[in-house]
């Protein structure tokens, strides 16, 4: 009789795991999916503002960097972006570029998170039990966004000092 009762006991305990690994499964590719969306919305900010930025100071290679970012395709959507923050860190950006220095802050935190949340989503389908019960079928496996760092610093301009 004790051992029914513990062989329920073990197949409730198993089918609980598997159940909360499933469903965590399902909840970090969609946080990941997710993640990503927001990644791309960002890229998208930080185009325009830089589009709106080379046109304001007629700066035509930033203006040319920043359409072709906006028009990539995502297989080339790399290479767009990482042009445009070698074109954005070679403009000094002054004071009225404020707007575009706190959308590339937001995009580094925005690409922080999709990063820590594609790999946390790795290292789970990696795991033996996920695996070998395919809890990952559904989803496709999500990717890294590999980009150069997208944070801009303002230029600091200093006063002379006066020569005594």
């Amino acid at each position: 009789m004790w051992w029914v009762v513990g062989v329920v006991t073990v197949v409730v305990l198993v089918s609980t795991y598997l159940t909360w690994t499933a469903s965590r499964v399902d909840r970090l590719h969609a946080r990941a999916a997710a993640a990503a969306k927001a990644l791309d919305a960002h890229l998208l900010r930080r185009a325009a503002a830089a589009a709106v930025f080379a046109e304001e100071h007629s700066t035509v290679e930033l203006y040319a960097a920043a359409r072709i970012a906006l028009d990539a395709a995502p297989e080339e959507r790399g290479a767009a972006e990482n042009d445009l923050t070698r074109q954005l860190r070679a403009v000094p950006l002054d004071g009225e570029a404020e707007a575009l220095v706190a959308v590339s802050r937001r995009l580094a935190v925005a690409r922080q998170v999709h990063t820590d949340l594609v790999r946390d989503a790795l290292s789970l389908r990696r795991r033996r039990v996920v695996r070998l019960l395919r809890m990952t079928r559904r989803h496709p496996e999500p990717e890294y966004f590999d980009i150069d760092d997208p944070i801009l610093a303002p230029s600091v301009v200093t006063p002379a000092s006066p020569v005594t």
